[in-house]
C-alpha cells in the first residue's frame, strides 16, 4: 500500500539521536552513529520526529510500505519494558535499609521497600505490587523535597520516571500494573514544571483504563521544595460515570 512514512537522509544526519527519542513508536534507532527507520510497520507517518531534527534530515514522503501495525508496536514496547537484562525485582529487608556509614548515620534510614524503582524497568507482575499502596513520582521530586522518604516513600511501593527524559508514554504499563495487581491506592508526586504533566496524565489514563476504582491523589512540589498542591482540589478520575475518591488526609 502507498502511505506517508518517514525518510531519513543519512548525509544530513549528525547522529544526535533526538529523532529516536521523539519517536513514541520506537520506529527509529541509532546505528553506527546514524538514525535508521528500523521497520516500516512501526512508523505511523505522523512525524513527531520532524521538529526534533536539528539538521532537517527527516521528511515525510508517500511510498509503498507495509501498513502501520499498532499491535506490533505495543508488543515491542512491552518487551522492552519487561525484559531488561540483569534487572530482577527485589524486596528490601529492614536490615538493608539501616544506616551503614558515617554519612547516613547523621540522617534517617531509607524507606525504600523494593528494587528496581524505574517505571520502565519494573516487571508488571512484581510480587511487591500485591496489596500495595503505590507511589508514582517524578524523578526530581526526591531531590526537591528534603523529607521525601518519610513523607511519601514510607509504607508505599515506589515507581519513578520522567516522561521527558524517557520519551515514552507510561500509560500502557501503568494500566497493566494496576489491572493485574490488587493496588490499594495511588499517590502521584510531581514537580510544578510542565513536563511533569505527562506523568500525571499517564497515571490518570491508567486509572481510567484499568476499570478499577482506586483512591488516588496528586501532590505538586515547587522547585524550591514546597508543597504547592496536596491534591485536595483535584478532580475525580475513574471509569466513565464513576468517581475515584482522593486519599484520606
Amino acid at each position: 500500500m502507498r502511505r506517508n512514512i518517514v525518510q531519513i537522509d543519512e548525509e544530513k544526519c549528525n547522529g544526535c539521536g533526538a529523532c529516536a527519542d521523539a519517536c513514541h513508536e520506537g520506529a527509529i534507532e541509532m546505528h553506527n552513529g546514524k538514525a535508521r527507520l528500523i521497520r516500516d510497520d512501526y512508523c505511523d507517518g505522523l512525524g513527531d520526529c520532524l521538529p526534533a531534527c536539528p539538521t532537517g534530515a527527516i521528511s515525510i514522503i508517500e511510498r509503498e510500505s507495509r501498513a502501520y501495525d499498532e499491535q506490533a508496536v505495543k508488543a515491542r514496547k512491552r518487551e522492552r519494558m519487561n525484559n531488561c537484562p540483569g534487572i530482577r525485582p527485589k524486596t528490601l529487608s529492614p536490615s538493608e535499609n539501616k544506616p551503614d556509614n558515617a554519612i547516613s548515620r547523621q540522617g534517617s534510614s531509607s524507606r525504600l521497600s523494593q528494587w528496581p524503582v524505574q517505571i520502565k524497568l519494573t516487571p508488571v507482575n512484581a510480587p511487591c505490587f500485591n496489596e500495595a499502596k503505590l507511589l508514582i513520582a517524578a524523578d526530581c521530586t526526591a531531590y526537591a523535597y528534603a523529607s521525601f522518604h518519610e513523607a511519601f516513600i514510607k509504607g508505599r511501593v515506589t515507581l519513578i520516571g520522567c516522561p521527558k527524559l524517557d520519551a515514552i508514554d507510561y500509560s500502557e504499563k501503568l494500566t497493566e500494573i494496576i489491572r493485574s495487581n490488587e493496588i490499594k491506592s495511588v499517590l502521584v508526586v510531581r514537580m510544578e514544571v510542565p513536563c511533569c504533566g505527562g506523568l500525571e496524565y499517564a497515571v490518570k489514563n491508567a486509572l481510567q483504563n484499568s476499570g478499577k476504582m482506586i483512591p488516588w491523589q496528586v501532590v505538586t512540589l515547587s522547585i524550591d521544595g514546597k508543597i504547592l498542591d496536596d491534591g485536595t482540589g483535584s478532580q475525580p478520575c475513574g471509569r466513565p460515570g464513576q468517581d475515584i475518591h482522593r486519599l484520606p488526609a
